[in-house]
């Protein structure tokens, strides 16, 4: 039997006489707990029994919550604990001066590179910052080219090519060319070192000079100056050669060359204003100034009707900076000018194949494979296979460039020598000019490549090249340029450096005017200064930076201000040796290429997707 719950459902009666009791003071229990009677304290006292007192719990209202003072009281102190078991610490951690782990100290590469840098401040014509930094150096060549009427401020600045005072612009644009490219593939490591404001002001210098070797705001010129002072080996008037003089002290006069056929001249010129008109990017006015004079001198170098080299018949040039050919100029020029402003008609010329045909740059000849101020082939096939490892353009370029990167690998694999194409001195050091003088400069040429190369197969994951069958790891091709530049630095023969100021031995002699003569405010005549380049003393002013022609095919070498074929120094061997220290230094954290910067104008190659069918309809 069940009955009722007035809730609901049922109370179950147990039966069971054991219990009846107990059942019984439950359901007793039950009907008061149940009953809606309000009770008054002594009813509840009498039913619940004596009660404990109960603490009454306070509160804290937050806000958004409400929450007990006790729980508040111990967050507060878990909060004040927490404080002092580690804010304290790191207080007091971050309140004691701090030791930073010094940098690394730099590699001799990087301690040659200082130095090599600033042989370029010791060449510079014109009026000097006050920052040069050469304290025998002053104000030269403030009249060079006054006389010419196109000219607003004439000729006045530049470089001095060498020990003399001339201004080759010829190799003065090689120089800023090969600069410009070592700046655009690792300028991160030059600003680690920095050298980075103070390459870009080397630059500048010879740009902004090259700028007024013809009329730079024009679009078609017909003329480009190409020398500034003379010289001839029997001259008795007196010259840049027949004089001995300090550059600031020079009162002779300085005819300008002037050529209105230069294919050579003006490929060249308009490659090292390209380039650096990529390094300049960040200055979009100067940047775009130094594009527009470079289209309008390849226009003029690519003018039909005067490809004569520019030295052809002037006797003045052709016995020191004479060009033997023009289209290497033409394909350097070309890949500088697609690179610089994105124009596919440059990259459609380089890739030509008729370019490289009149070029011969797929005959591997030894000697077109040797880079140098005459020769750029060997570094406009490199700067196209920079194309093909890291674009991959496909047709139409693919065959050219295919070429290229094929040529490339071969003018690696002959400069080493277990192939025996170049002779090595027992020393170590290649003879790429064949034991003739001042081989050093074609030395760091292609140490340079051969390093720039090797981070290109890196950057593109390929793990090395080949010889005709042989293979060879990138690596192959540092070690060679490691093992020239350290020759250079002083692991040769005779223990000494070639680049002044670097090591504890190195030339004293060098064949330099403005080092060689005091800087003691005495103007010393033209044939004055003879007694200082005569003198067996050793230089009284120190030409920091200068790489010396360097040592003969026997590895000797001999200091004497008259042997100027293994004392004198260049601005295109100084910049090919710039490159390539640049190239090899570890000290900055930054390691190969910057692959794309030298890419940002160069639209996409690909030819545009057709446009998909229209939808079906049935």
């Amino acid at each position: 039997m069940h009955s009722m719950n007035q809730w609901g459902g049922s109370f179950e009666i147990a039966t069971d006489p054991t219990t009846d009791d107990e059942h019984s003071r439950n359901m007793d229990l039950d009907r008061a707990a149940l009953s809606r009677q309000n009770l008054d304290e002594t009813q509840q006292s009498w039913l619940l029994g004596p009660q404990e007192a109960k603490k009454k719990d306070r509160y804290v209202d937050l806000g958004c919550v409400v929450v007990k003072r006790k729980l508040l009281k111990w967050a507060f102190y878990a909060l004040l604990l927490a404080f002092l078991l580690i804010g304290v610490p790191v207080i007091i951690a971050k309140s004691i001066p701090k030791h930073k782990k010094p940098p690394p100290p730099p590699d001799q590469y990087t301690q040659a590179l200082h130095k090599a840098l600033m042989f370029f401040n010791a060449q510079k014509s014109g009026r000097l910052p006050k920052n040069n930094g050469v304290p025998w150096r002053g104000n030269s060549g403030l009249n060079d080219g006054s006389t010419l009427t196109d000219v607003k401020g004439g000729l006045v600045g530049g470089y001095y090519d060498a020990g003399d005072n001339i201004k080759f612009h010829f190799p003065m644009a090689f120089s800023m060319t090969l600069l410009s490219w070592s700046v655009i593939e690792y300028s991160n490591k030059y600003k680690d070192i920095g050298e980075y404001d103070h390459v870009r002001e080397i630059i500048k210098w010879g740009t902004d000079y090259l700028l007024k070797t013809f009329n730079s705001s024009a679009t078609t010129i017909d003329k480009i100056y190409s020398q500034v002072g003379t010289a001839s080996n029997a001259s008795t008037t007196p010259d840049d050669h027949y004089c001995w003089m300090r550059p600031e002290d020079m009162d002779y006069e300085r005819p300008v060359q002037m050529a209105s056929s230069a294919p050579d001249l003006g490929g060249e010129v308009a490659a090292a204003l390209a380039a650096a008109s990529i390094v300049f990017r960040d200055e979009a006015t100067y940047s775009k100034k130094l594009l527009k004079g470079a289209a309008a001198v390849y226009k003029f170098a690519r003018d039909s009707g005067h490809r004569s080299p520019y030295s052809r018949g002037v006797l003045s040039i052709e016995l020191f900076y004479n060009s033997t050919g023009y289209w290497d100029e033409y394909m350097w020029s070309a890949a500088w000018m697609f690179y610089a402003s994105g124009n596919d008609s440059y990259v459609r010329f380089a890739t030509d194949p008729r370019l490289p045909k009149n070029a011969k740059a797929f005959l591997q000849i030894p000697d077109l494979g040797v880079l140098s101020w005459d020769n750029k082939l060997p570094g406009a096939e490199l700067l196209l296979t920079r194309m093909r490892l890291f674009l991959n353009p496909g047709y139409p370029y693919e065959e050219s460039l295919s070429g290229y990167h094929n040529a490339t690998s071969l003018n690696m694999c002959m400069a080493l020598q277990r192939f025996n194409v170049f002779n090595y001195t027992r020393g170590g050091l290649v003879q790429l000019n064949h034991g003739r003088p001042q081989p050093l400069q074609y030395v760091v040429n292609a140490a340079f490549l051969s390093s720039l190369y090797a981070d290109y197969l890196d950057a593109a994951n390929i793990p090395g090249y080949y010889c005709g069958p042989y293979y060879f790891s990138a690596e192959s091709l540092r070690s060679f340029a490691i093992s020239q530049v350290n020759y250079i630095l002083g692991d040769n023969p005779m223990k000494m450096s070639y680049v002044v100021g670097y090591g504890k031995k190195y030339p004293k002699h060098v064949h330099h005017r403005g080092a060689s003569i005091p800087h003691d405010g005495v103007k010393y005549s033209c044939t004055g200064g003879y007694k200082w380049r005569d003198a067996k003393t050793p230089n009284p002013n120190t030409i920091t930076g200068a790489m010396v022609g360097g040592p003969d095919r026997f590895d000797r070498f001999t200091d004497s201000r008259k042997n100027y074929g293994q004392t004198e120094p260049t601005l295109a061997g100084n910049a090919g040796l710039v490159a390539a220290l640049v190239a090899l230094t570890s000290t900055s954290s930054s390691t190969g290429v910057d692959k794309n910067t030298i890419f940002s104008a160069v639209p996409p190659l690909y030819p545009a997707s057709p446009p998909p069918p229209s939808p079906w309809k049935p």
